[in-house]
Parts: C-alpha cells; structure tokens; sequence
C-alpha cells in the first residue's frame, strides 16, 4: 500500500482561524491525507493559516516557512487566511512558499494541490474580495477539551483601523440550523466546552450570502443553543457593545450551559477617538452594558479590547481612557499597540502617535491590566465554582478555568483532564493563578493520595 501523504498545520491570529484549520485538516483527512503535528514530525505539506491583525503577524509567517522547510526541504508550503487575501504576491514572494490561496479558495485548498512539486514563485489564487460572499461553517476539535465552532464571517463596519472587511468580505452568517448540527456533532466527541467565534457575531442572521435580511438574530441562535443536549458550557467570543443587547444579557444570567463571561472591545475610552475610528457606539453605551452585566451576574468575568496610539490620541484621549477602565468594574484588558496597515483610512489620518509614546501607554494599560484581573480574582476567592480541566501538564500541575474565566491550578492527575469539578478558590499563587480545593472530598483524597507519591 502507497504511503500516505502527511500535512500538517499552522495557525497565526484570532480562535475563527483556529476553527478554520481544523475545518481544512479535516478536508485533507477525507482525502487520504495523514495529519501530523506541526513541531513533533516533518511532513511533505504544510499549510499556514495566516492573520493580518498585527505588523508582528507578518513577521512570524517567514519565521514558520523557515521552521517548516527545516524539518522537509522539499516540503510544499501553502498560505491561507487573512494576510494571504491581502497581499498574497508579497507572500508568494516568500522564499519556500509555493502556494497562496485567498479567502473564497482556501476551503478547497486540497483541489489545488495537484502535484507536490516545489515552484520557484509561488502560485497564487486569490479573488476580489466582494467574491467572498458565500459562508463556509466549520469548528475546531480534537485540539483541546473546548471547541471553536463558527457562526459568522466578514464584517460590514467600516471601523477606519481595521482590514478585516477586506480580507474576509461581507457579514454573513451560517444558517441556524447547520450551527445546531455542527453543535450536535461536537458535543458528541465528548468536548465539554464550545466556544462561539466569528468576525462579528453579534451581526448574525445575515444569509449566508450577506442579504442584508436577518433570518434569525444572536439571541435566538443563543437561545437555540442553549437547549442542544451534551454540551455542558457554551461561551460567547468577542462581541460588540453595540449589539449584545439586554436581553441577550439577561438570558445568559439565567441560562443552562452559556456561561457568565463577556469580551466587549471598547477601542477607546474617548467619543472623541471613537468617532475617528467610526466605532458604532460612544462610551456612554459600553457603560450601561457593563452596568447591566454586573446588576444580572455580579461574578461575571468582563475582558475588554482597547487600542493605544491611534491617530489624533493625545495624551488627554489616552488619560481619559486609562481614568474610564480604572473606573470601571471590569475584570482584564487585551491591549493593542496601534499600527498603520495599508488601504486603511486611519494610515493617512494626521496626528500620528510616535512609536515610543504608544509603547509607554501600552505599558500603562497592560500594568491596569494585571491590576483588574488581581481584583477580580480576589473578589471570588472564597466561592464556590465550576472548574474544567485541560491537558497539559504544566511543571506538575494540571491548569483549568471556571466558568466566569478564574485561572485555576492543582497537583497535576492525568485523571481529572477534560473533567468539570466542583471547587472552592482558596488563594491566588505567586505566579497569579488560584488555588483551590474540591468540593467533593472523594476527589480531594485521589489528588492527595497522587501529589503525596509525587513528592515522595
């Protein structure tokens, strides 16, 4: 019998890329393909999922094309994703990289795979943009103890930062009744945890062709969600201020497996800045979400996007963002370092921010940053929790997450991965994460029993 060809994967950005490899793996494992680890065995393709999102993003792609022609010089490396839709001749250009596939041609990546042959240039399938007007679904398994399961591509705001809408096309959505089967396949594979992912989800209904008429709203596909059997957590990503309604809101707080744990980018703390960005909404409205959350669900966890050194930021816009977060009860900060991408409005805007002021405002947030996600985590300490264990072992400790987004750890015992417990956080270790105990003393006594043969 013919040996198998072994491929194997890379992903850069966002969880929907994640969600979006797997979906392409699993392509190649229909065709006969043999998937292996991209850092255990060398393979003679590798297919690397690119993102656009940081100048830093650009930077790792040739790193991993090196990496991967390391392992198998006569490898046939593949770029997809994002930065392969917007400048896929500068990847081609690429020393090694012998295929570029855009954004409406990377699901059907294994039909250009004809022969393995190592080009001198790349080759590169790439459409317009306003092609990509069909929706391909796909989730994430097999990786870790949750799944990204997607509902949503491309977006139709016209956020003056952001290549996100030229890269991945109009806000369309998946029907609701192929999320519900896609659901109802992960939640067969014994994985406790599903994370929603898209570009905006909280746009979804718009048909899978971008007709702008919603067939069904995010609340609904929550509400329908909620009730598909075997799934014990469903956790919402990113969505924005502007459309995670009350109600959506309020039916989480009393919700069966949607747990209380919100990402809300915010961009900046100043309706000034907002307004340049052409953010949807002022501050005034990610206020009064963040006032509802806490009046419903006190405990939840609320991570919040911002961005520093925009365009026109002075330092009154950047203080008036740092005192607004600090104020606000709010549990941790992913922070962005502006930077000008092409075809973008905000790359031509005056008033340009030089790059060790915006570094010296990153450092700020991030600092308030670690400063919320301390008080948050004192504020649960004492209470009672569900944790879900995931798979590694971590310098002998096994690593999980409540369901409001508490970093825990234990002893590590291979027994408890992929298992949901009933805890109680005790203390927040040197290192930031908590520390716990279970509920169940029955649980408590194999863990003790192994730490104790450990340390023996």
């Amino acid at each position: 019998m013919e040996n198998k060809k072994k491929v194997a994967f890379y992903t850069l950005g966002c969880k929907l890329n994640f969600s979006e490899t797997s979906t392409i793996a699993r392509s190649f494992q229909d065709d006969g393909f043999d998937r292996v680890d991209f850092e255990d065995e060398a393979a003679d393709i590798y297919v690397i999922n690119t993102c656009s999102v940081t100048e830093n993003a650009d930077k790792q792609f040739k790193q991993i094309v090196r990496k991967a022609l390391k392992k198998n010089d006569k490898a046939f490396v593949a770029a997809v994703g994002c930065y392969a839709q917007l400048k896929p001749e500068e990847l081609a250009a690429v020393d090694g990289v012998d295929l570029v596939l855009g954004a409406t041609e990377k699901f059907k990546i294994t039909d250009y795979i004809n022969d393995l042959s190592k080009n001198d240039m790349g080759e590169v399938h790439s459409c317009e943009i306003s092609e990509a007007d069909f929706y391909v679904g796909s989730y994430s398994i097999g990786d870790r103890t949750r799944a990204f399961l997607k509902v949503q591509d491309g977006c139709d705001y016209k956020c003056t930062y952001c290549t996100i809408p030229l890269a991945r096309g109009i806000s369309r959505s998946d029907t609701l009744e192929n999320v519900l089967k896609n659901a109802k396949e992960i939640s067969q594979q014994n994985i406790k945890e599903i994370v929603l992912t898209g570009v905006n989800i909280g746009d979804y209904g718009k048909g899978e062709f971008g007709n702008k008429k919603h067939e069904h709203t995010f609340y609904e596909l929550v509400q329908e969600l909620d009730k598909v059997e075997g799934i014990e957590r469903l956790r919402i990503s990113s969505i924005e201020p502007n459309l995670l309604k009350n109600e959506t809101i309020q039916f989480v707080s009393q919700s069966r497996t949607f747990v209380p744990h919100f990402h809300i980018p915010l961009q900046s703390g100043s309706n000034d800045i907002l307004k340049l960005m052409r953010r949807r909404y002022l501050r005034e409205v990610y206020t009064e979400r963040v006032n509802k959350i806490r009046e419903v669900m006190p405990h939840a966890c609320i991570g919040v996007d911002v961005i520093v050194g925009f365009p026109g930021e002075t330092d009154e816009h950047f203080l008036e963002t740092y005192n607004y977060l600090n104020e606000m009860d709010i549990s941790y900060l992913h922070v962005f370092t502006y930077s000008e991408r092409d075809n973008t409005p905000a790359a031509s805007m005056p008033g340009e921010v030089p790059a060790n002021v915006r570094a010296k405002r990153s450092k700020m947030l991030r600092g308030l940053s670690v400063k919320k996600r301390r008080a948050f985590y004192e504020s649960q300490l004492g209470t009672t929790r569900t944790v879900l264990f995931e798979s590694e072992n971590k310098e002998g400790y096994i690593h999980g997450f409540t369901e409001n987004y508490v970093k825990v750890k234990t002893p590590w015992n291979p027994e408890l991965v992929n298992t949901l417990h009933e805890i109680k956080l005790t203390t927040i270790d040197e290192d930031g994460m908590v520390r716990m105990e279970f509920v169940n003393p029955q649980q408590e006594a194999i863990t003790t029993s192994i730490f104790k043969d450990i340390s023996a």
